[in-house]
């Protein structure tokens, strides 16, 4: 069971990263796979988006804040369901 947490929580970290690389291409957010990518990602980075305002007007740090976030949420219910199993 951690096993799967662990793995799915991998594997969204690995999304958002590819959402993020997606951006330093032409057009490639726009492709079915930026698409889809956008569908899963775009409503947990929203949030970060609005409270961690852009660098330099062009540097976007949100996706790193929001992938500690993630790690530290992934680690927390880990120990939380090895805790109680």
């Amino acid at each position: 069971m951690i096993e799967v947490i662990y793995w799915l929580f991998q594997i969204y970290s690995y999304m958002i990263i590819a959402y993020v690389l997606l951006s330093w291409l032409p057009n490639a957010r726009e492709s079915v796979i930026g698409d889809l990518l956008a569908k899963f990602v775009e409503p947990y980075l929203s949030p970060f988006r609005r409270f961690i305002p852009p660098i330099f007007g062009m540097i976007d740090i949100s996706p790193i804040v929001a992938l500690i976030a993630l790690r530290f949420a992934s680690y927390g219910l880990i120990s939380l369901i090895g805790n109680f199993v």
